[in-house]
């Protein structure tokens, strides 16, 4: 399956680059979503749905002999706000925004899988290939899952992949549980009492309450957290006051993001920082509010049963000494993670390749790139998971 892939490498990887050219935002994937249906529908899938959360499109495709079992397959489709810096001839035709955390591959590889299967419908049952808007913060698998995706199609297991470089080309790396951390994103606004620098005796610094803020949320992962737990809590925006040498401003604002592994940890810390956040306010004499952002996204757990059966299939693949099973967890986010609360499944890392390697830029990078020659070995994967999960 998996040489017969490569030999039609060239055409997938034409999908991928026509793909990153004409890159879109969340929820505005029209172009990105008209290629997916139509190729879905050029190869005679029994089915293709579109307009799922706006642009999310579901294709069906039924085995040679009826089966209640039905799984599915999932890609992400939306481009990041970003501009490219690379120079190829396949880069962004738009300017601020860019494939660049390997969308655009993550579709060709579910592409590649469906055109596979259509050729091949060597099982038994249903699959549904997933490909998904708005998953850069958004949240467009909830959305999905929000307009029916678990009503109008029902899965007993459901799977997804992302390219990952730092990892060896080709390799896949998973584990039991959580895989990737949740993220919870906050906003705090402080009210105190601004005046004359040279007079801090009539003031309430809000500076002064933002800083105490910030360094006491830290001790909520110090002293709040087991040694045994991950919980992480940055500070990336602050901001007070107006470019001025000599007024200290009435108020200050924060942002920042809460990641962790564990539902009850990520609640934990959330309650810490309301209580840190409100009495360091008071203790200094001011206010301040802590808001939890929508959109939040929780863990991507891996249900144990899908977690072996993955693992499996891709030892038999690739080897077992290109299959890492005890992986770290990664502290970044993927609102796959939705997916996986409602239908049991496994989520896989693909190694896009080694830093200083072809595809070892990091993603969210302008100079990033999907490595096509994992194209394949995604496809084959799916392909794989598809005939031994419907015999």
């Amino acid at each position: 399956m998996i040489n017969e892939l490569k030999q039609h490498n060239e055409m997938f990887t034409q999908w991928r680059k026509a793909i990153h050219q004409h890159p879109e935002l969340g929820f505005e994937e029209q172009q990105t979503a008209d290629f997916v249906a139509n190729k879905l529908r050029q190869w005679g899938l029994d089915e293709v749905h579109t307009g799922i959360a706006t642009t999310g499109v579901v294709g069906v495709l039924r085995g040679q002999s009826p089966n209640s079992r039905a799984i599915g397959l999932r890609a992400d489709m939306d481009a990041l706000a970003l501009d490219e810096a690379n120079d190829f001839s396949h880069a962004s035709h738009i300017a601020g925004k860019m494939h660049a955390c390997g969308h655009d591959g993550h579709t060709a590889i579910l592409l590649a899988s469906a055109w596979y299967l259509a050729q091949n419908r060597n099982f038994s049952g249903t699959v549904y290939f997933i490909f998904q808007p708005a998953e850069e913060g958004l949240g467009g698998a909830q959305a999905m899952i929000d307009d029916g995706l678990f009503e109008r199609f029902k899965y007993d297991r459901i799977y997804a992949l992302h390219n990952m470089p730092g990892i060896p080309q080709s390799h896949i790396w998973l584990k039991p549980g959580p895989l990737m951390a949740s993220a919870d994103r906050f906003d705090i606004a402080i009210e105190a009492k601004g005046g004359h620098a040279a007079m801090p005796q009539h003031l309430i610094d809000p500076s002064l309450v933002m800083s105490n803020i910030i360094l006491s949320a830290q001790t909520i992962v110090s002293r709040n957290t087991s040694p045994l737990d991950t919980c992480v809590i940055s500070f990336t925006d602050i901001h007070s006051g107006e470019g001025t040498y000599n007024v200290v401003p009435d108020s200050a604002q924060l942002k920042g993001c809460l990641r962790t592994f564990n539902p009850q940890v990520r609640q934990q810390a959330l309650e810490r920082l309301q209580q840190v956040v409100e009495q360091t306010a008071k203790l200094y004499g001011a206010t301040a509010n802590l808001t939890i952002q929508p959109g939040s996204y929780p863990a991507t757990v891996n249900e144990q049963q899908s977690y072996e059966f993955a693992a499996n299939i891709a030892e038999q693949l690739l080897g077992k000494e290109r299959v890492n099973t005890h992986c770290d967890p990664l502290s970044g986010s993927e609102d796959f993670s939705f997916m996986l609360n409602k239908v049991a499944g496994c989520y896989l890392l693909l190694g896009n390749g080694l830093s200083g390697e072809k595809g070892g830029v990091c993603v969210h990078n302008p100079h990033y790139d999907f490595n096509d020659d994992i194209i394949p070995v995604g496809a084959a994967l799916f392909c794989s998971l598809v005939t031994a999960e419907l015999k």
